[in-house]
């Protein structure tokens, strides 16, 4: 296994970090970075952009010639970082022995650390992996530190132990606005543009989803339950997982929460007494 150690600083810094790890060729420019790998350890490409609001965003396209791990140590600008897996696999534990989670394709993440103990990823050997990131300063994000959106990042993707990480299979929205981001035209002023208002649009909609506030879209679904018998019972055959999940709204990772939340009863038993 080839063991990695990033020391974070700027997008110049991590490149050059990861250039000299896989002994890779490096092309900036203004602001865009690419990174093209042949040699002994990997091969394929990693690339990322800063924009102006320090929001970053860096794709990873690889095969790895044999395992790897990767430790990467905590940010000074303490950001959330939103990951999306195309295809293949990859694990994080906070520390080498910490407890393993899998983002594999099709499934989305949420990620920040502000503790001592270094993220790791891992990744097997000989399999293709694809995989992007949208990393999101908590800390003098915009120069203004009591943004709105940095109040609602924090609230939702940090805790006390420093350590967060989710991973949930992908709410179509959201894969829709990932797809976006993949058909952007390589070139161009217009394109970081538009990346940024895309990059925005991610992050905004996953607060929403794991945000209560969300709920008032559902309101004429949930208050079901307070509504009159002869109405309940006429819409009895409504599948309420396919409604929410086709409105893009909420994935059914979220039902169980809801219900308990809001109802004091699980989704089943809920389910169950529409029905009957």
């Amino acid at each position: 296994m080839k063991k990695l150690y990033l020391n974070t600083g700027g997008f110049d810094t991590i490149f050059n970090d990861l250039k000299d790890s896989f002994n890779g060729e490096l092309i900036t420019n203004n602001n865009e970075y690419n990174l093209a790998i042949k040699s002994k350890w990997a091969k394929g490409t990693i690339s990322g952009v800063c924009l102006e609001n320090k929001m970053s965003h860096l794709t990873f396209d690889l095969v790895f010639n044999c395992d790897v791990s990767l430790s990467i140590e905590s940010f000074q600008s303490a950001p959330i970082f939103f990951a999306h897996c195309e295809k293949g696999s990859l694990t994080h534990s906070f520390g080498i022995n910490g407890e393993k989670k899998s983002l594999s394709k099709n499934h989305t993440g949420i990620l920040s650390n502000t503790s001592v103990i270094n993220s790791v990823l891992s990744f097997e050997s000989h399999k293709h992996i694809q995989f992007s990131l949208i990393g999101v300063p908590t800390i003098d994000f915009a120069g203004d530190s009591t943004s709105e959106l940095m109040t609602e990042l924090k609230k939702r993707f940090m805790n006390e132990s420093g350590n967060y990480i989710y991973i949930a299979s992908e709410n179509h929205k959201v894969a829709e606005k990932w797809s976006e981001l993949k058909r952007l035209p390589q070139q161009g002023i217009v394109r970081n543009l538009v990346k940024k208002l895309i990059l925005k649009e991610i992050v905004e909609m996953e607060i929403a989803q794991h945000s209560y506030n969300y709920l008032k879209t559902f309101d004429q679904i949930l208050n079901l339950a307070i509504r009159p018998i002869s109405e309940i019972k006429r819409i009895s055959n409504m599948n309420l997982s396919e409604v929410i999940y086709a409105a893009g709204l909420a994935g059914r990772n979220y039902l169980p929460r809801i219900f308990k939340e809001k109802y004091h009863l699980s989704y089943k038993p809920f389910n169950q007494k529409l029905v009957s």
